[in-house]
């Protein structure tokens, strides 16, 4: 499996910590550097606007994908390589899966967790083979990763697709584990 772009799900916000505006601009580096494009939900504020930025500041690709009534309030990334305007945040997680080889959640609320999550969803039962991970930076999602190895330990996930769930505090480390997957 080649990996040509990866669907970023991150924040329309930038959070409280500048770490995850640096880790944020760390992956768009790792990105480009890669020859990697980055697929997004088109905004061009909070940490999303930042991946955006530095991606194509880096000379990089980047497609956003955006339903309509989002358009305006996320401010729309309009100098993005491509930007796909849809009906429904339906659409647009389909449109984002199919034009990605692989998911990546950067710190987020609740829509980056719904996104990543429908995505290793879709993964577990078979729709897809593309990696979904998480660049945990400074231990965002730590009490996320309980509460799915309790999903194991209860009996509701097996140990296998909790494996294959890739887990990095960094971009590098994070890309060191998708390279071991796709070659």
């Amino acid at each position: 499996m080649n990996i040509n772009r990866l669907a970023i799900f991150c924040g329309s916000k930038t959070g409280n910590n500048s770490s995850y505006m640096h880790a944020t601009e760390a992956l768009a580096d790792a990105l480009t550097e890669r020859s990697i494009g980055a697929v997004f939900g088109g905004g061009r504020v909070g940490l999303m606007g930042i991946l955006a930025d530095r991606v194509l500041a880096n000379g990089g690709e980047v497609i956003g994908v955006i339903p309509k009534k989002l358009k305006t309030a996320e401010v729309a990334h309009t100098e993005v390589s491509e930007l796909h305007v849809v009906d429904t945040m339906h659409q647009r997680k389909a449109l984002m899966a199919e034009l990605s080889d692989g998911f990546i959640a950067l710190p987020g609320g609740i829509g980056t967790l719904e996104e990543i999550v429908e995505v290793f969803t879709w993964h577990q039962i078979g729709y897809h083979q593309k990696p979904c991970a998480f660049l945990n930076t400074d231990g965002y999602y730590d009490k996320l990763f309980a509460f799915i190895d309790q999903m194991v330990t209860e009996g509701f996930l097996d140990q296998n697709t909790r494996n294959s769930l890739i887990i990095e505090n960094s971009p590098e480390s994070l890309f060191k584990r998708l390279s071991a997957i796709i070659s």
